[in-house]
């Protein structure tokens, strides 16, 4: 804090930079007299006000009233800029660690982005959660990509693979229309320890023939009691002659039939033409 004399020998004085008025200081203080705290912290007891701010001058500091309810007031000598600094500094750490807890969104347009887009949006949401953040992400599905939402889990299943060491899995992949969304929130975890999660219905089909339903899980139905156990059915073995088989008949040719006389055609009967019907005129 520097102070200016107005006229040499005089004891007005005045600051040359401003200072926050959030407590009154120095020549604010009209109230006399007052309760000093010298700058090395002891009791002064109740002096004037005037012989307090000649004191805090002659000290180079500041003279600031800590409790103006009081009766009489407690003032203090100390250095106000410095702990207006101090304490500015203090609220901008407080602020930064209550930043966490809010919910950031990262958009994916197409299940086809790219390895080095995808990874760039992998490391912005891992600082979110280094932050305490929770992380929101968007897959969005264009035209026939909705008949594959199988890639859109992978990719999904992808990222959760990628962030399993600084987050769990608060909502796992859903639909919403065609959007598709996964929620992560912070959890750190050991690396050492941390084992990667496994997911099912994403790996290679199993060799060998698989029945209708098997990638349903569906089990298979129980035997019932009362009914009989069904026969084995057991090939018989072809054999190279069959002695019990029918004697072939040979085959007999029939005998040319004689040729058959033609039927005789019916007659054809001519009609008479029918006689002419007199007209009659009507007057």
């Amino acid at each position: 804090m520097s102070w200016a004399c107005a006229q040499p020998g005089e004891e007005y004085l005045e600051e040359t930079f401003a200072i926050s008025t959030q407590f009154r200081h120095n020549e604010q203080i009209r109230i006399s007299p007052i309760r000093l705290i010298n700058d090395k912290e002891e009791q002064v007891g109740v002096i004037s006000t005037a012989e307090a701010q000649k004191m805090a001058r002659e000290a180079g500091l500041d003279l600031v009233e800590v409790a103006p309810t009081a009766r009489p007031p407690v003032c203090r000598i100390m250095d106000y800029g410095k702990w207006r600094y101090q304490q500015q500094k203090k609220d901008d750490k407080s602020r930064a660690n209550s930043k966490g807890g809010r919910l950031k969104q990262l958009n994916i347009d197409t299940v086809r982005i790219g390895e080095h887009d995808l990874l760039i949006k992998i490391n912005h949401a891992r600082d979110f959660l280094k932050e305490g953040n929770k992380v929101q992400f968007t897959l969005r599905f264009k035209g026939r990509e909705m008949a594959h939402l199988d890639l859109g889990r992978n990719l999904l299943n992808k990222v959760k693979s990628e962030l399993f060491l600084v987050s769990k899995v608060e909502r796992d992949a859903k639909m919403e229309g065609r959007r598709m969304t996964l929620v992560l929130q912070p959890d750190h975890k050991n690396p050492a320890t941390a084992k990667p999660p496994t997911f099912s219905g994403t790996g290679p089909r199993p060799a060998g023939t698989l029945n209708a339903g098997s990638a349903l899980n569906i089990p298979a139905r129980a035997p019932q009691s009362g009914a009989a156990p069904a026969a084995p059915v057991t090939a018989r073995p072809a054999s190279a002659t069959q002695t019990d088989a029918a004697p072939v008949v040979p085959a007999v040719a029939r005998p040319a039939s004689a040729p058959q006389a033609p039927a005789p055609a019916a007659p054809v009967v001519s009609r008479p033409a029918p006689a002419p019907q007199p007209q009659t005129v009507s007057r």
